[in-house]
C-alpha cells in the first residue's frame, strides 16, 4: 500500500483532538483552535481512552451533537478518557455528556433554546470566563433543548442564560469545562478569545503552530521520505496542487517533474493558463499530458458518480505511471490531498460521503509511492502556504475546482458534447460574478448540467432541452457552505446569458441548499 508524508505539526506540535458526535460544526471546532495556533485533529466518538492516550493530546474538546444524552444509542465516550488526566472541554451537547458522566443532571429545562441567546455571568470565580463579570448580559449562540440541570461534584456554574441554569460548568481541579453555547460560531460575543483562554491560559499550549513551521516541517518530511528519488507530481488546474508542487519542489527542487494532465474535463482555458504559470514563473519541469480521448473513452455510458470518481482516479494514476516510466527512478506520486478530502471520504472520523479521485478513488494496485503534504490541512491554510511560497495570486486565489473535473458536473453520461455545454456556461457564471464585483465574497461558482429535459419556447418554437443548474457558496472551508445571496438583477444576466448564448439549454435553476444537508458539488 502507498506510504504517506506525516501530517505536518502531528508531531511537531502539541495537538488538541476535537471528538466528533455528529456535530455540524466539528469541523469549525478544529479551524478555530489552528486559527489559535494550535494543530488540531478531529477523531470520532468511538475512539478508546488508550487510543487517546497513545496520542498524547495536549488537550480534548468534545463537540456538539444532534442527539439528546438519555435516548438510546446516544453517542457516548469511553470512561477512561476521563481518567487521563488531559484538560477536557465540552461544548453543547458535550457539556452535558462530560456532566452527565460524571454525576451531574441533564434534563429538559422546558424550552430549547436556538440562535441567539443572553448569557449572564454567576459571582462564581472564573478561568474560562477572563475578568470580571460583565455589567449587561452578552449574546451566544445556542442550539439546544436538552440543558446541564446540576453540575457534578467539583463543578462551579459561572453562567447561566434564561433556560440553562448552568450555561458555563467548569472544575479548574481537573481542568474540565463545560460551556451549553457555541463559542466556535461568529456569532457568539468573544467565542474565539474563550477557546483561546483555554488552549493558551488553561491547557498552556504555546501558540507556535503556523504556516512557516507548516512549510519548513513538510519540506523535512517530504525530504526524508523522497530522499534523492525521483518524484512526479499530478497538476489539476487547482489551488491545492499547484501548492502541493511548490512545496515539493522547495523540498528536492529538481527532483520533481510535474505532470499536467489535460483530461478534456477542465475549465475554459485553464490548461494553457496552468502549463504557462508553472513553465513561466515557477521553473518546474513539466510534462503536459494531452489525454481527453483517453477519459472520454474510460467513461462512456458511466452515470453513476462514485463510478465517475473511482475511473478519472485510476486513469490519472495509469498515466502517471506510464508518465514516469520516461523519468528516471520516479518512484513517488505527489498529490494535493486535503483534510476535507480524507474526512468526506470516509476517514477514521468520519462516514463516507463521496470518494474523492485522490484518496478513495485510488487504485490498489498502484506502484508509485504516495507523498501527500497538504493532507492535514483546509483550504484556507493551503491558500495561506501557497502565499508564504511565493505563488502568484492567480494561482492562490482561484476558486476551488474538483479532481475529476467538469464530470462531476454533469449529471448523468460524461460525453465531449456534455462537457462543451457545461463548460460554455461555466464561462457564463464566472463572469458575469467577476463583471459585478463578487468575486472575493463567494467562494465558489459554476454549473452543473442536468440530466434532464424539459418543455421550453424559443424563436415562438417548442424546444425540449436540458437545463443549467447555478451554484454558488460563501465558506472558509468547503467543510460548511452557505448559498451566495447573489442580486436577482445577477441571476437575471446568467440565466438569460446561458439561454442565448449556451446551445442546448432552454431553463437555468439557482441551488439555494447549504452545506449540510447538500454537499457544494452535485456529484
Amino acid at each position: 500500500m502507498p506510504t504517506h508524508t506525516p501530517a505536518p505539526g502531528a508531531a511537531a506540535h502539541p495537538t488538541v483532538l476535537v471528538v466528533d458526535f455528529g456535530a455540524q460544526y466539528a469541523q469549525l471546532i478544529a479551524r478555530r483552535v489552528r486559527e489559535a495556533h494550535v494543530y488540531s485533529e478531529i477523531v470520532a466518538h468511538n475512539v478508546t481512552a488508550a487510543e487517546l492516550a497513545e496520542r498524547a493530546p495536549a488537550a480534548i474538546v468534545f463537540s456538539g451533537g444532534p442527539a439528546s444524552v438519555h435516548v438510546d444509542g446516544a453517542p457516548g465516550i469511553d470512561p477512561g478518557v476521563y481518567e487521563l488526566g488531559v484538560p477536557i472541554l465540552g461544548i453543547c451537547y458535550g457539556s452535558q455528556l462530560l456532566a452527565r458522566d460524571l454525576g451531574g443532571q441533564v434534563g429538559r429545562s422546558g424550552q430549547g433554546e436556538y440562535g441567539r441567546t443572553l448569557l449572564t455571568r454567576t459571582d462564581a470565580p472564573s478561568q474560562l470566563l477572563a475578568g470580571s463579570a460583565p455589567p449587561e448580559p452578552v449574546p451566544v449562540w445556542m442550539s439546544h433543548f436538552d440543558a446541564v440541570t446540576a453540575p457534578p461534584a467539583g463543578f462551579a456554574v459561572t453562567a447561566s442564560t434564561a433556560h440553562s441554569p448552568a450555561a458555563v460548568i467548569e472544575d479548574p481541579q481537573r481542568r474540565f469545562f463545560g460551556v451549553q453555547y457555541h463559542p466556535e460560531v461568529a456569532h457568539t460575543s468573544g467565542g474565539q478569545a474563550l477557546l483561546e483562554r483555554f488552549l493558551h491560559d488553561i491547557c498552556e499550549i504555546d501558540a507556535e503552530w503556523t504556516m512557516a513551521n507548516v512549510i519548513a516541517e513538510s519540506v523535512e518530511a517530504i525530504r526524508a521520505q523522497v530522499g534523492s528519488a525521483r518524484a512526479i507530481c499530478g497538476l489539476s488546474g487547482g489551488v491545492d496542487s499547484a501548492v502541493a508542487a511548490a512545496l515539493t519542489q522547495r523540498a528536492i527542487g529538481s527532483q520533481l517533474t510535474c505532470v499536467f494532465v489535460d483530461t478534456g474535463l477542465m475549465r475554459a482555458g485553464e490548461g494553457e493558463q496552468v502549463t504557462d504559470t508553472f513553465r513561466r514563473t515557477q521553473g518546474i519541469e513539466l510534462i503536459h499530458e494531452r489525454t481527453a480521448a483517453e477519459f472520454f473513452e474510460a467513461l462512456a455510458g458511466v452515470t453513476e458518480p462514485e463510478d465517475k470518481r473511482k475511473i478519472i482516479g485510476e486513469k490519472f494514476v495509469r498515466i502517471f505511471e506510464r508518465a514516469a516510466g520516461g523519468i528516471t527512478d520516479a518512484r513517488f506520486l505527489v498529490q494535493g490531498t486535503l483534510y476535507p478530502d480524507v474526512i468526506e471520504s470516509g476517514s477514521s472520523t468520519a462516514a463516507k460521503i463521496k470518494s474523492h479521485h485522490n484518496v478513495g478513488g485510488l487504485p490498489a494496485d498502484m506502484t508509485l509511492e504516495l507523498v501527500e503534504p497538504l493532507r492535514s490541512l483546509f483550504k484556507d491554510e493551503v491558500r495561506a502556504v501557497g502565499a508564504e511560497l511565493g505563488l502568484p495570486p492567480e494561482i492562490v486565489r482561484r476558486q476551488p475546482f474538483p479532481g475529476p473535473g467538469l464530470a462531476v458536473r454533469i449529471v448523468g453520461e460524461v460525453t465531449p458534447e456534455a462537457v462543451a455545454t457545461v463548460r460554455a456556461a461555466d464561462v457564463v457564471v464566472r463572469e458575469s460574478i467577476a463583471q459585478a464585483g463578487l468575486d472575493a465574497e463567494v467562494w465558489q461558482a459554476f454549473a452543473v448540467l442536468a440530466d434532464i429535459r424539459s418543455v421550453g419556447v424559443m424563436g415562438d418554437e417548442r424546444t425540449y432541452a436540458r437545463p443549467i443548474i447555478v451554484r454558488a457558496v460563501t465558506s472558509e472551508d468547503a467543510m460548511t457552505a452557505d448559498w451566495a445571496r447573489l442580486p436577482h438583477d445577477l441571476l437575471e444576466t446568467i440565466s438569460s446569458r446561458i439561454v442565448n448564448e449556451v446551445p442546448g439549454v432552454n431553463r437555468v435553476v439557482y441551488d439555494i441548499t447549504s452545506k449540510p444537508p447538500g454537499t457544494i458539488e452535485w456529484e
